[in-house]
């Protein structure tokens, strides 16, 4: 390759100009042998310029992350595509370690991108010299090199990071060699607290902890091992950083390499403390690591801890990040005695100057809201600030003391109460006191001694800061009503005020922080205390208006969700005004979708997001007002039309979801439209889209099958997508969801003209069972289709059957699919599908011309039935017991145990008792939810598709059976002798049973429908099936 014309072509790329004929010369030039390594080579050169080499470094990052690994062509093509020729491959490996070695650093990021892929790829099997290379130059007397291989050897073990144990052994056999060679690396670099010498010392130290992360490799660190890095981790994160460092602005401090340096040194021992040292919430594997850490270990890394929290106690600077993570070790240390004595002495201190002073409001705090408030409720509100910040650590910390040590609590609130009554202190205190009373709510609404207090503390300190004229402390006394809003109110005038106030904010104040914060204030109010929601009824017009303003302005998805409550909360009221606030969440909607920064804030998709699922929620709430309804229509089918031309697929799930809503009553000639439309859709971006569009393709057969087959398109529409999707590589769960479309519409048209297209939709369903099904879901849903064509015209179905010939199957198909029938009876799970195959199976064993194929079998007939009854009755036992379960749970839900432990005790102690108890128990006891077998399961996931099967008062499966075995009895004993000879006592038990509960639900029927019919009350039958118990006559008392 003429390395000349790759540096012209990407010098092009950088200027506007020439950068589509530089693009096209690339795109032209990438599949030729030896351009990956000649980019390699342009990357690594001092004389090329450095934007060249980036451009460089950027194109090689993405050949390498597409194309390097052998792929295999699509289904049904030839062709393979393109991918680096393993001449190139070679080349590339055997000079990508040396050249992240030899690189700046903005080159550099882009080659270990590049690295990581191949490593993914090729290590060990096509790569295991990887290992040798780092480690040479590991060992190499230059330091120089030291950074790059440290950089490569971060990769090799990233790689790894998240992966099982038994699948980390290619690394653990590398790290055999590398781990004690850092280990070395690092205690010689540490007395060295130069700029290089700390850098190289920070990246050791991530390489550890991403070897650690997930799972502690055990077998590379012996007790003694494990000692020499503790001490080294104590080291780094005691020593002082260089006074010269105080000169920067405290804003940048965090990225100093000497306080990173600390932070991944913290990382480690708060992640070995919280994952593997803490006995009693470790596995197994780590119980006896957990007793030698927390004896050998956790005081030691504890006392360095205190001291940070006393330099920051003296006004000394601390690193956020470094603070954060000392608070998450604490929080650790507090259930133990041994941590807990070395703190206890210390714990008021902590608590009052140093987690206070962080929940204080502070100067970053007032700059960021007087400068950008929109940007001050963004950094509130957002989950990943939460992950990273002190001031969470710091709360959670305090809630951990006060909820399992007794002595904290008390003082803490006495501190705050002084604060709080005295009206001479800072506000700003008056902020931090609010805030951890706030954060203690839950555990301050359980204790007698405080929870009755608590009324008088939002009448007398919380209810006046509301007319605060401080922005700031509105917003915290409207976040502390929140954080009491489940409170027992005995005065109503008190929950009156707070309801009132928090509307007053919501409404009149000016400052937006307040807003949002009186808007979640009031939202959980109204869903905690009836009477509080009565009190606000006449004002539901303004608070919506006013929180779809602040939607409009904010694009916060906590508030679209207190307004989706709200509308539940108020559905009545919501109905008059449906059509207003449908109107301005699609104008918010849309002005999030066309604004320039939509692709690259998450925070708005999120948002967006949460629009759609409110409008949803008001859909569901008018759905019994039709004229309300038609309206939203038309702005819905705006939105849907906005998101389809666009192409933002991310909100492809939400848009079917609305119109699945607008189609559950009824579907009007602009919704059988969007049928066209979506199709198209459909085509292009195929099968990924299917299962969500599954619930409004049902719609489109079940509420409207008149205008369903009034027009063949619709039809040959649905046909097609679910053809595609069977014949394609969709992936079976997709499979499952187009056969269960084909069974609904096969039991929806029953005596409705739709011969034509059963042997198409049976013929496409039998194939599919000729190629590879992983699933028995899969194959029953085929079946099943197929036995939803035997009920809507048994001689129609055999016809077909007779007439299919399938590639590499001689002669019809009809013992094939018998046999295949009876094999997989077992595999029908769930209520409707046992009801189908029982109604199937009923129909074959009274077909009066059977196939032979039928004869082969007859003595799996009646024994398979009577087996899909037993699953029957085990749904029906379920349904009962869960409903019992949920009925004793949420009894169970007021009686709050004491958590807290007593000073020298540990919680361990308790853990273990639960641990004991649990095996204690027999096999299988466990009171785990997701613990149900699955075939006991009250229905399976399509199951929500219901067909005229499914009705109250559709076929009963009980009397279907009988009735055929009655007719069967009748007309042709010889067969009938066949059918009966296989059972055995048990089982003519059990058909016994069957016989006696089929009667008893004919009777209950007939006299449910005469009652009816005399124009009496009408009662729900709630399941004879679950109130009968087989084997057992009711009693008569």
């Amino acid at each position: 390759m003429d390395l000349n014309r790759i540096i012209q072509a990407l010098k092009g790329t950088i200027d506007p100009k020439l950068r589509i004929a530089a693009e096209n010369e690339l795109n032209q030039s990438y599949k030729i042998i030896n351009f990956a390594p000649s980019l390699l080579r342009i990357i690594v050169s001092d004389h090329v310029e450095f934007p060249v080499r980036q451009a460089a470094a950027i194109y090689l990052k993405n050949m390498v992350t597409q194309y390097w690994p052998d792929r295999e062509p699509p289904p049904g093509e030839a062709i393979f595509p393109f991918n680096i020729h393993e001449n190139d491959r070679q080349q590339i490996r055997d000079n990508i370690v040396e050249g992240i070695i030899r690189s700046p650093d903005l080159v550099r990021v882009q080659l270990t991108m590049c690295l990581r892929a191949i490593i993914k790829y090729d290590f060990p099997g096509h790569w295991p010299a990887v290992v040798d290379k780092i480690d040479y130059y590991l060992q190499s007397q230059s330091s120089g090199s030291w950074l790059g291989s440290l950089l490569c050897l971060y990769q090799l073990v990233k790689t790894y990071e998240y992966k099982k144990a038994e699948e980390r052994e290619p690394l653990i056999a590398a790290m055999q060699i590398f781990l004690p060679r850092i280990q070395q690396q690092i205690m010689q670099l540490l007395p060295d607290s130069s700029h290089y010498s700390v850098l190289l010392q920070k990246q050791i130290l991530k390489i550890f902890y991403a070897l650690v992360q997930y799972a502690l490799p055990l077998q590379l660190v012996s007790h003694q091992t494990m000692t020499v890095w503790m001490e080294i981790f104590r080291t780094v994160i005691d020593r002082t950083v260089p006074p010269e460092t105080m000169q920067i602005d405290e804003d940048d401090r965090p990225e100093l390499v000497w306080w990173k340096c600390k932070k991944w040194a913290l990382h480690i021992v708060a992640r070995l403390f919280e994952r593997y040292g803490s006995p009693g919430n470790v596995t197994k594997e780590y119980f006896e690591f957990s007793e030698f850490f927390l004896k050998t270990y956790a005081v030691g890394i504890q006392q360095v801890l205190l001291k940070i929290l006393d330099q920051y106690r003296q006004k000394e600077y601390i690193a956020p990040c470094v603070l954060q993570q000392a608070f998450n070790y604490l929080n650790q240390g507090v259930v133990h005695s041994v941590t807990w004595k070395q703190m206890k002495p210390h714990i008021q201190n902590i608590s009052e100057d140093v987690i206070f002073s962080v929940m204080c409001y502070k100067d970053e705090d007032e700059e960021l809201w007087q400068e950008d408030p929109y940007e001050y409720i963004r950094m509130k509100f957002d989950i990943f600030e939460d992950y990273a910040s002190p001031t969470t650590a710091a709360q959670t910390l305090l809630y951990t003391a006060a909820k399992k040590r007794k002595e904290v609590l008390p003082k803490m609130m006495a501190f705050c109460y002084q604060i709080l009554t005295d009206p001479n202190f800072d506000p700003r205190k008056k902020d931090g006191a609010l805030h951890v009373i706030g954060s203690l709510a839950d555990i301050l609404l359980k204790k007698s001694l405080f929870k009755d207090q608590m009324e008088l503390l939002l009448q007398n300190h919380v209810f006046p800061l509301l007319l605060s004229n401080l922005g700031y402390l509105r917003a915290r006394s409207c976040w502390v009503l929140h954080a009491f809003s489940s409170l027992k109110f005995h005065n109503e005038l008190n929950l009156r005020n707070a309801v009132e106030l928090a509307k007053k904010s919501l409404i009149e104040d000016k400052e937006m922080p307040v807003k949002v914060e009186a808007a979640l204030a009031l939202q959980s109010l109204i869903s905690n205390q009836t009477q509080a929601k009565e009190y606000m009824k006449p004002h539901v017009r303004p608070i919506m208006q006013e929180l779809l303003h602040i939607v409009r302005e904010t694009e916060n998805d906590d508030v679209t969700n207190v307004i989706q409550k709200m509308i539940c909360e108020y559905s009545q009221e919501v109905a008059s005004i449906a059509v207003d606030m449908t109107q301005h969440l699609a104008e918010i909607f849309g002005k999030v979708l066309q604004s320039d920064e939509y692709e690259e804030v998450e925070d708005k998709t999120v948002m967006a997001m949460g629009i759609l699922h409110t409008i949803d929620t008001i859909l569901t709430v008018v759905e019994d007002h039709k004229e309300v309804t038609q309206q939203l229509e038309n702005i819905c089918l705006r939105i849907i039309d906005l998101v389809l031309q666009k192409h933002v697929i991310e909100f492809y799930e939400e848009i079917l979801s609305l119109a699945y809503s607008l189609t559950c009553h009824g579907i009007s000639s602009q919704m059988w439209q969007l049928l066209g439309i979506l199709y198209e859709v459909f085509q292009q971006d195929c099968f990924e889209y299917f299962t969500d569009m599954m619930p409004l393709l049902h719609n489109y057969v079940t509420i409207d099958t008149d205008t369903l087959l009034s027009n063949p398109k619709h039809l040959e529409i649905l046909f097609t997508m679910c053809r595609k999707v069977l014949c394609g590589d969709a992936g079976e769960d997709a499979e499952c969801h187009a056969a269960k479309l084909l069974e609904v519409i096969i039991l929806q048209c029953k005596g409705r003209g739709i011969d034509q297209c059963i042997p198409l939709f049976v013929q496409l369903v039998l194939e599919r069972l000729t190629r590879g099904v992983k699933t028995s879901e899969l194959r029953t849903m085929c079946l099943q289709v197929a036995i939803a064509a035997l009920y809507y015209n048994p001689d129609l179905l055999l016809h077909t059957l007779e007439r299919i010939h399938l590639p590499h199957n001689p002669g019809p198909i009809t013992v094939q699919f018998i046999n295949q029938w009876m094999n997989d009876t077992d595999c029908f799970l769930g209520h409707h599908d046992r009801k189908m195959c029982i109604i199937g199976l009923s129909i074959l064993l009274e077909l009066q011309n059977r196939p032979p194929a039928v004869d082969a079998v007859v003595g799996q007939i009646v024994p398979s039935i009577l087996f899909l009854f037993l699953g029957l009755k085990q749904v029906c036992a379920t349904r009962q017991l869960r409903n019992r379960e949920d009925r004793s749970k949420a009894e169970k839900t007021d009686m709050e145990e004491n958590e807290e432990i007593s000073s020298d005790e540990e919680e361990v102690n308790v853990t273990a008792q639960a641990v004991q108890a649990n095996h204690g128990r027999g096999e299988g006891e466990e009171d785990d939810d997701d613990d149900w077998d699955e075939e006991v399961l009250e229905e399976t996931a399509l199951e929500g598709f219901s067909t005229p099967l499914d009705l109250d008062d559709s076929v009963d499966e009980y009397q279907f059976f009988t009735q055929a075995l009655l007719a069967v009895q009748t007309r042709d004993a010889a067969w009938y002798q066949l059918l009966m000879a296989p059972l055995s006592e048990d089982q003519r038990r059990t058909l016994q049973e069957v016989y006696t509960l089929a009667e008893h639900r004919r009777t209950v029927a007939e006299a449910k429908k005469k009652i009816e019919q005399q124009g009496g009350f009408t009662f729900e039958n709630k399941g004879v099936l679950s109130a009968f118990n087989f084997g057992t006559m009711p009693s008569n008392n």
